[in-house]
Order: structure tokens, then sequence, then C-alpha cells
């Protein structure tokens, strides 16, 4: 297996080293992908002395196998959907519909919780750093992609610590710029890459972008 990242701290600083050429520009803007994004994507900010903000993404996990993903939705109202495995759910449409109702929801809540009241920023022509801690299906990525195109994006650069070469591959035909840090041939998940993948909770995420918006004004 190829090495592990010590924790998230140590990934998002290896990855900033990979995107020094953003560094203090007033057109970039570093999101991270809740929850396990935001401490990688906080270590990418403070490198490049950039925003740092959330871009909430929620997978729509198929009923009985949530772990597979029929789709994900994205703040601002994008749907992206999985039409391979769309096919072969019963009812997918009632479903899907249901699930995308109950993840709206919870996308809803997080926002409210992790910006304390700060706007959502402005995205329109500004270069966008999407990270999170690794990729899987990368169905969440995915919709966030297609959903900062739809915000108006100058660039958007996809920014991982570590994926499958397959989903990596497809990403980078997707966004403007992808960084993959490590792509292991026998990939099985993002947490067997990492020496320290424990939870990171609301409240981490909360202080850490309290901590980002006080480091930038």
């Amino acid at each position: 297996m190829e090495r592990a990242f010590a924790n998230r701290t140590e990934a998002g600083r290896l990855l900033a080293e990979k995107l020094v050429n953003y560094a203090g520009r007033a057109d970039v803007i570093v999101l991270g992908l809740p929850r396990g994004g935001v401490p990688v994507a906080f270590e990418v900010a403070q490198r490049l002395g950039a925003l740092l903000d959330v871009f909430i993404v929620r997978k729509l996990g198929v009923p009985g196998f949530e772990e597979l993903a029929a789709g994900a939705i994205a703040s601002g109202g994008v749907r992206v959907l999985n039409e391979d495995v769309m096919r072969a759910i019963p009812h997918a449409d009632e479903a899907i519909n249901a699930i995308t109702a109950r993840e709206t929801a919870e996308l809803e809540r997080r926002e409210q919780i992790y910006r304390e009241g700060r706007p959502p920023p402005e995205l329109r022509d500004r270069i966008v750093i999407l990270v999170d801690d690794g990729l899987a299906t990368g169905a969440t990525m995915r919709a966030a992609v297609k959903a900062l195109r739809e915000r108006g994006a100058a660039k958007i650069v996809v920014a991982v610590p570590v994926g499958p070469p397959d989903t990596c591959h497809e990403l980078e035909e997707r966004a403007d710029e992808t960084i993959c840090l490590s792509t292991p041939e026998f990939f099985q998940a993002v947490g067997q890459y990492y020496e320290d993948f424990s939870q990171t909770s609301d409240e981490d995420v909360r202080e850490l972008l309290s901590q980002a918006a006080q480091n930038t004004t």
C-alpha cells in the first residue's frame, strides 16, 4: 500500500505544495467539502493566503445500501444522478425524490450552523479550489463541480490527497485542473491511507471556518 498520511492536517500541507501557483491571488477561494475535507482545505487556504469556506454536498444513498451513491445534491439546488445505479432501483424516481428531500433539509441545516450568520461567498468569476480528504466514487465531487459551473466560477480546481485512478481521471475531464496526490491502483477506501482518520465533527468545521475568517479580516 502507498504511504499513509499522518492525518488531514498533514495531507492539507502536502496538497498545498502542489497549489503554490495560486498563492497570494485575490480571486482565489478554497472550498472544503464537509466534514472531512474542511481540515484539509484549512491548511491549503492558510498556505495560499486565500479565503476559506465550505461547499456542502450530500450523497443520495440507495435505500438499504446507503454507501452506494445514486447521485448527490449540492449547495444551490443542483442534483446529479448516476443513471446506471438509478436503473437498478425499484420505483427509482419516487425513492430518490424522498431521499433528496431528506438530504436537502440536512444540507440547509449545515449551511446555517457552519457559517454562523456569515453570508455564502460570491463565486462568480473566481478561481475555486475544491478540496476533500479523498475521493471514492467521486459522486459528491462531480455534483460540486457541476454546481460551481452553474454559479459561474472562472476556474475549478479539484484537489485531494488520495483517490482511485479512474475517479481522478474522470474528474480531470470535468474540472479545469485536478490534483490527486496519491492514486493507488488497489484502492478500497479513503480511510486506509490515513494513520488518523477520526471523524470530523460539526464543531470542528465551525471552529476552523471561524478561525479562517478571523485570519483573513
